[in-house]
């Protein structure tokens, strides 16, 4: 009895003395990355990351698709981001992440669901909902823009963006009382603002 007590206590004692190295190890490799980063070797950094990587680690993915995406190698770090949103998808981190590389590769329809994954988890996101509405704004699908748009101007009422994009959203769906009064609004945030006093223009 006594022996097995002696065998399990070194068996235990080597089994955490080897996750301390391998713990030490990773942290070695995380702060040699950051090094290389400052210095813009970014495919050193890399290296440094995959030398101890785990694909089960949800940081170790998160700092490889922006090593990778600094690199531009940016379908890379697509890669690695759907890796951390696969092991954290309570996570809104790697949905923000993951919209740099899809900007780069004008992926907007990725980008676009990238957003709406975003305010599944976090409806009242501001700069979700308004970014949102951009993309329908831009595609001049204005119904679909208002409904973000309005929840960002909830939120921050006073805030330049979005109170005019809410303003030429609803004076192209033809609301033009709700627009004369936002632009109106933006006259005090901004005066003189030249596009607010182009729509007051188009409404008189």
């Amino acid at each position: 009895m006594k022996l097995l007590k002696t065998t399990l206590f070194i068996a235990l004692t080597s089994a955490v003395l080897n996750i301390a190295a391998q713990t030490k190890e990773i942290v070695s490799a995380f702060s040699q990355s950051y090094d290389y980063e400052a210095v813009l070797k970014y495919d050193a950094a890399i290296k440094s990351i995959t030398g101890v990587y785990n694909a089960n680690s949800y940081e170790m993915n998160l700092r490889l698709g922006w090593l990778h995406y600094l690199a531009a190698k940016h379908k890379d770090a697509i890669s690695y981001y759907q890796k951390a949103i696969l092991l954290m998808p309570a996570a809104t981190e790697p949905f923000w992440a993951i919209i740099n590389p899809y900007t780069k590769l004008e992926n907007w329809t990725e980008i676009e669901k990238a957003y709406l994954s975003i305010l599944k988890l976090d409806s009242k996101n501001g700069s979700a909902n308004y970014n949102l509405g951009m993309i329908y704004y831009y595609r001049k699908d204005y119904l679909s823009a208002k409904k973000y748009f309005d929840v960002a101007l909830n939120l921050t009422p006073f805030n330049y963006n979005n109170m005019l994009m809410s303003a030429w959203t609803n004076y192209f769906l033809g609301n033009k009382n709700e627009a004369k009064t936002l632009f109106n609004k933006i006259l005090l945030y901004s005066p003189n603002d030249k596009s607010a006093l182009e729509g007051l223009g188009l409404i008189k």
